[in-house]
């Protein structure tokens, strides 16, 4: 996945997540799931561990492990495959907590986190971080 679509999908993650959080808080089912217990573990951590399953599905490559390697092999596989794309996710994240705290830092009462997230979704698109790391 290439890092403009890991940064838009870490932002519709986050306003999934907002979404479940203004509908838990009026006592709503979670609207992005038609039975509202998609994503309820066992331990009943609640529908935004299905949002953080759906992102870790979608951008983490599968790794395919020969049946004779050795445990330095599989760990060395495990790294080069996962290592990029944990990079990439992190950095998606790390982006939209500093547009959060910016905004927030800066007074912004006129914005909302949607907003933000949505403002920065669009800087996103123009292209504004496709380059580093």
């Amino acid at each position: 996945m290439e890092r403009g679509e890991v940064l838009k999908r870490v932002i519709g993650i986050l306003t999934e997540a907002q979404d479940i959080r203004r509908a838990a808080e009026s006592g709503r089912e979670d609207p992005g799931h038609d039975d509202g217990a998609a994503g309820d573990g066992p331990a009943g951590d609640g529908p935004a561990v299905g949002v953080a399953t759906t992102l870790l599905n979608e951008m983490l490559p599968s790794i395919k492990v020969p049946v004779d390697a050795s445990p330095k092999e599989v760990a060395t596989l495990v790294a080069e495959a996962l290592g990029p794309a944990l990079h990439t996710m992190v950095s998606g994240f790390s982006l939209a907590f500093t547009s959060l705290a910016i905004a927030h830092d800066n007074g912004r009462t006129d914005l909302s986190a949607i907003d933000v997230l949505q403002e920065l979704a669009l800087e996103v698109e123009a292209g504004v971080y496709d380059e580093g790391p």
